[in-house]
């Protein structure tokens, strides 16, 4: 029997599903629709009656206080309000989290259920058009990617999905492809993604085999050797040229660029430290591990989910989190997630709807989308999520940024794992479905109006709670030293995850032991599925029989699926059929080098002696700047109180309170400084506090930086910002500077064409730079390569939308006792504020400033790394002595947003001095903190700490600079919250 239990707002609540729809279709124009009334349903399969259905409702599935219900039996034929009801379901095979928990608990209440899923459902009042209501319906009500509408009563008769499987033998004939047409065909229709050097390698090895290749193995070969899974772009041969006016100003040959520049950086800073070396892993593992104290080492890792997200916002970043939650579960033994991390790029969120190009998603809803995805499973994981930004930039329209982060605790006999002919491969946690199918090789791709229909395969949903467990009982699996190895299935699958730990073995996997979530997989199917929440571990054939158990005590599934060898081969069987036999030779390490040209042309306002080497990072000296008469006109005003409000109010520095609140930032009771501080808690923390072990007083320290703008300006100055803002941020709140170890995300464009490569070329040689001179490690790391949108506008011409050049640097420090943290509220009335750092007047270009008055001119903030090293350590040892109440780095917008920022987060007024001039205010040089201390510290503290005395507190409702700004508190905070106050 099948049953529906429709699940309604109770007369008296609020419907806020339907108040959502409502809103955003509004946002899109459609002003017709008058009213939606939205309620959610539970389809149950079995042998139940309907008091039995009633008993799951008032069990489990509606909330009393808040909802009613109402049960029927489907077919539903009968019901006449539901002649108009819009039906929204998961597309058959897509995960259904909740309807997969719903089933598990209703079986545990003794109700004979089969199947269980999940409906969401609309009526709609209006006078709506046949477009517009089926605008409504594909842009609001449902994603088309995982989804599919039906109008009217339900007619469903079985949920059951799945078919019989008969096997086959499927072969590619690759040998006979002897036109490059033939071969890149292939790569293009078969969604391998791959170049045609590579197509042409393979068809070659398997000439040399005299054969063609199954399709398991093309498709394993096209997940290892795609830009996710193998970063062959940075890691490639790049041959860099950098010009001015003709000539050639610089010209490097890169065997291997990534390796050369960010790893160089880590190696040399480890060779300098010596003994005192405290990173542990670094890019060897999925996550990077540096030392913590006597008992535990720390492991991060952000990584980036952007394809998945434009399809499909919720899915996406919510599999972005819980994928990247995986990776330091994944590292040496196994760590304890203890806090997240995540940093969002969107178009405005008020961006034209009638301007969007065909196949693109209102930027409102990814926003919604990707924020609900990863509020939900980082919630119900019970893990914090602490520290975040979000970006506006219409460039990020058709291809947004999901950066997700994960910081764990690994004990420090468990950093190293090791593969041993013999050990079983065993599967745990979520079974195998098609979500997935295609995710690591379409991560690699454009996207085009054409991707959601071509790779919504790609698109995984994830179930946090099957990761909880999971985790919990991986973590005791480990204590009892019961597997030697461990690694996620992310980007390939088990194609990926098995490859990998074979690799220095060999493999032999027996694809029809894998559970499935229904029947009618193929073996390739199996294979390279990206079905979340599963791990593999190499268990020794001693311990097998004590894992199991202990899997099955806590519910959680662990299947053995295959053996690693000695014959440095990876071997694939379907029943008793070999399906599949490539060396890990060849699948490692045949793949051709991508060889490219790079190229870089300087501006006329640079001079060769503006480019950092580690030698003389701290010796830059400034070119010829021509400042325009449109910036020299906005720095001659009398006042900046308007533009102020302009720069609070402006997307990228607004509030971002209504995405904050949203995550739970208490669970496991570790967070100090959370993301809001302030006597209301709602004023812009510079970093997260976190104590992962209660029982000590140690701390993590979490922050991040990142300006595109600048990007546009110099990608050499970007990532030197970045870098520093993101190690600015942690020293704000009390870390110390001498050990803070950072993260690169590139986010990039095709890197196919020389001058876009040659701008990531450029921004990793400042990554190498800086990263020197700071000694900061990098010790992780991912790129994200082709983020970029084609589409055919209304003329008929083809066009390309580029991301701007994005790098995010992630910074992980460490504080000796969290109680001398500081935050970046002001305190009290009466103290003296410092403005601690160089400010150069000049430094305005990319600034919030020209942003907001839609000017150009100024020069690149630069930095001085030595000089700023040595500020960060004599602010840190100020911080640690007590002799600073408050601390804000000053960033987007210079040190008049970051008095603002601190005066409203405390309720204290400030008077700056009136010497101050619009440059000043404005400017955004690194390096810089405003500080407050109280009247019988300065002494001290200015003995310790270079600074300059440019104001007080008092207690007033105002910030006032002489006659160039005089602002009450409320409006700055009213403009500084309004833009996202959802």
């Amino acid at each position: 029997m099948l049953w529906e239990v429709e699940i309604l707002p109770s007369q008296d609540a609020r419907d806020h599903e339907g108040q959502r729809i409502l809103a955003d279709a509004k946002s899109l124009g459609i002003n017709s629709l008058t009213d939606v009334r939205s309620a959610r349903s539970f389809l149950m399969q079995g042998e139940l009656s309907e008091a039995d259905a009633s008993k799951a409702a008032e069990l489990l599935l509606c909330d009393p206080v808040v909802e009613t219900f109402r049960v029927t039996a489907l077919p539903d034929s009968n019901a006449a309000d539901k002649t108009e009801c819009l039906n929204v379901l998961l597309h058959p095979g897509v995960t259904d989290s909740v309807a997969d928990n719903a089933a598990k608990a209703l079986v545990q209440q003794n109700l004979n259920v089969s199947a269980v899923a999940t409906c969401r459902k609309y009526w709609l009042t209006g006078s709506l058009s046949e477009a517009e209501h089926a605008r409504v319906s594909s842009k609001v009500i449902a994603n088309d990617a995982i989804e599919y509408v039906v109008t009217g009563p339900l007619q469903l008769t079985d949920l059951h999905v799945g078919s019989d499987y008969n096997f086959q033998l499927s072969t590619v004939p690759i040998r006979g492809m002897a036109s490059d047409d033939e071969l890149m065909k292939l790569s293009a229709e078969g969604q391998l993604y791959l170049q045609l050097a590579e197509m042409q390698t393979i068809r070659d090895y398997f000439k040399s085999l005299d054969r063609d290749p199954t399709d398991i193995e093309l498709e394993t070969i096209a997940q290892t050797w795609s830009e996710h899974c193998s970063h062959k772009t940075l890691a490639g041969r790049i041959h860099y040229v950098e010009t001015q006016d003709g000539e050639t100003i610089r010209e490097i040959q890169f065997e291997n660029m990534l390796k050369e520049t960010v790893f160089a950086a880590t190696v040399q800073i480890r060779e300098n430290l010596g003994d005192d070396d405290w990173c542990v892993s670094v890019f060897k593992d999925n996550a990077g591990i540096v030392t913590f104290d006597e008992n535990q080492d720390v492991c991060i890792k952000v990584e980036t989910h952007n394809h998945p997200s434009a399809i499909e916002p919720y899915g996406g970043a919510n599999t972005g989190l819980g994928g990247v939650i995986r990776d330091p579960m994944g590292t040496g033994l196994g760590a304890r997630p203890v806090c997240n991390t995540d940093v969002f790029c969107f178009a405005r969120p008020d961006f034209p709807a009638d301007e969007l190009p065909p196949g693109v998603l209102h930027p409102k809803a990814v926003m919604e989308g990707v924020v609900s995805g990863v509020r939900d499973y980082g919630n119900r994981m019970g893990i914090p999520t602490v520290n975040g930004a979000v970006y506006f930039d219409d460039r990020y329209l058709g291809n947004p940024l999901v950066y997700c982060g994960n910081i764990a605790m690994i004990p420090r006999d468990k950093s190293e794992g090791k593969v041993s002919p013999g050990d079983l491969i065993v599967a745990v946690g979520g079974r195998t479905g098609r979500d997935g199918i295609h995710g690591a090789t379409f991560s690699s791709a454009e996207l085009t109006e054409d991707s959601e229909s071509i790779s919504g395969g790609a698109v995984q949903i994830g179930n946090p709670v099957t990761e909880k467990m999971v985790l919990d009982v991986l973590l005791e699996a480990r204590d009892r030293n019961l597997y030697t190895a461990i690694t996620d299935c992310g980007a390939g699958g088990f194609s990926s995850a098995v490859g990998e730990m074979g690799e220095e073995t060999g493999a032999e996997v027996w694809l029809d032991k894998a559970p499935l979530k229904y029947s009618g997989l193929s073996y390739t199917e199996i294979w390279i599925s990206e079905a979340q929440e599963r791990m593999v571990l190499a268990v020794p054939e001693s311990n097998v029989a004590e894992f199991t158990a202990l899997c099955e005590s806590e519910g959680v599934e662990a299947s053995v699926i295959g053996q690693f060898t000695d014959t440095h081969e990876l071997v694939l069987k379907y029943a008793d059929n070999e399906v599949g036999r490539v060396t890990m030779e060849f699948l490692h390490d045949g793949r051709p080098p991508v060889i490219r040209e790079a190229t870089y042309e300087l501006s006329s306002h640079h001079s060769p002696s503006d480019e950092a080497s580690s030698a003389d990072v701290d010796q830059q000296a400034g070119g010829t700047w021509k400042v325009p008469a449109t910036l020299v006109a906005a720095l001659n005003k009398s006042d900046y109180t308007a533009d102020l409000k302009k720069i609070l109010g402006s997307l990228n520095v607004a509030s971002k309170e209504w995405i904050i609140r949203q995550y739970d930032h208490e669970v496991q009771a570790g967070s100090v400084v959370k993301p809001l501080v302030g006597i209301n808690n709602d004023g812009p923390s510079d970093a997260a506090v976190v104590r992962p072990d209660l029982t000590s007083n140690r701390g993590l320290v979490v922050s991040c930086g990142m300006n595109p703008h600048l990007g546009d300006e110099d990608p050499y100055w970007m990532a030197a910002a970045a870098i520093d803002e993101a190690i600015r941020n942690c020293v704000a709140v009390g870390a110390d500077p001498s050990k803070i170890a950072i993260l690169d995300n590139f986010c990039w464009g095709n890197t196919e064409r020389p001058e876009t490569l040659g701008t990531l070329v450029r921004a990793a040689l400042a990554c190498q730079d800086i990263a020197v001179a700071y000694s900061t490690p990098f010790v992780s790391g991912k790129d994200s390569l082709n983020n970029e949108f084609s589409y055919e506008d209304k003329d008929g011409n083809r066009q390309t939308v580029a991301i701007p050049s994005t790098l995010l640097i992630t910074a992980l420090g460490q504080i000796d006792h969290v109680e001398q943290a500081v935050t970046m509220d002001l305190k009290a009335p009466g103290n003296k504020l410092y403005l601690v750092g160089k400010t150069d007047p000049e430094e305005l270009g990319g600034s919030h400033f020209n942003l907001v008055n839609n000017i150009d001119g100024g020069k690149v903030p630069q930095l001085n790394a030595a000089g700023n090293l040595a500020t960060y350590k004599a602010l840190h040892a100020a911080i640690k002595a007590g002799l600073v109440r408050s601390c804000h780095d000053l960033s987007e917008g210079g040190l008049a947003v970051a008095a603002a920022e601190m005066a409203f987060a405390g309720g204290i007024g400030v008077t700056l001095n009136e010497d101050l001039t619009a440059a000043d205010l404005f400017a955004e040089s690194n390096g810089r903190f405003l500080v407050e201390v109280e009247p019988g510290n300065t002494s001290q503290f200015t003995s310790k700490v270079e600074a300059t005395l440019v104001g007080v507190t008092n207690d007033t409702d105002r910030l006032q600079v002489g006659s160039l700004l005089n602002a009450d508190l409320n409006e700055l905070k009213t403009a500084w919250q309004e833009p996202l106050g959802y």
